[in-house]
């Protein structure tokens, strides 16, 4: 059967959620070896990212059954979804590639005073202490702080942050292509009949 038919097409979308399920599984494990290795001690932080992969992963999951089985209903959800998830990070990955250096500094300050736990691992990992200006009267995580030397946090965070947010934003960019793709194999596929299936019994 040549490409394009119904088997092609069946094959294409569960391979596709395959790899969503394969990318939801990696986020959850990231975020677990994270806390397991005291990378990360912010629930916040890691709460969110579970929730993404576990949100990925039911996605993927109806994705699945509905290709495997056909069915009408899962398959006209799934394509909804998919395009609110579309079009969400689509939007979140043009604007972490339009962010110049003054937004992204803003960005980092207004994260640093609205998260502590965030802020105990970034200047343990990064061995810095305050955000601009480290004052003697605060605590400190970083080993820097027992020389007395330690460089603020902000400098190395900036050095960092458009790299990162570049990455990111290239990361989602391609993973939203995905999605419509995934949302137009959805499509032409609830539309095909199963060579297989009595053709009175499509809907």
């Amino acid at each position: 059967m040549a490409c394009g038919g119904f088997a092609c097409s069946k094959n294409c979308l569960c391979a596709l959620n395959l790899l969503y399920t394969l990318v939801s599984l990696l986020l959850i494990g990231i975020a677990a070896w994270g806390i397991g290795f005291g990378l990360i001690s912010s629930f916040r932080v890691v709460g969110v990212v579970i929730a993404v992969g576990v949100f990925l992963f039911f996605i993927a999951l109806v994705g699945l059954i509905g290709a495997v089985k056909h069915h009408q209903v899962l398959l006209f959800f799934y394509m909804i979804i998919l395009l609110l998830v579309f079009i969400v990070q689509f939007s979140v990955s043009c604007a972490c590639l339009a962010l110049n250096e003054e937004q992204q500094s803003e960005l980092l300050e207004v994260g640093w005073s609205n998260t502590n736990s965030a802020r105990t691992d970034i200047e343990r990992n990064l061995n810095c202490c305050g955000f601009r200006v480290f004052y003697p009267n605060e605590t400190c995580a970083a080993d820097c702080l027992r020389t007395l030397h330690c460089r603020p946090c902000a400098p190395i965070m900036e050095e960092y942050s458009g790299m990162v947010l570049r990455f990111v934003g290239g990361i989602g960019l391609f993973f939203s292509f995905t999605e419509i793709l995934g949302v137009w194999l959805t499509y032409r596929y609830r539309n095909q009949k199963d060579p297989r299936a009595n053709p009175g019994a499509f809907i």
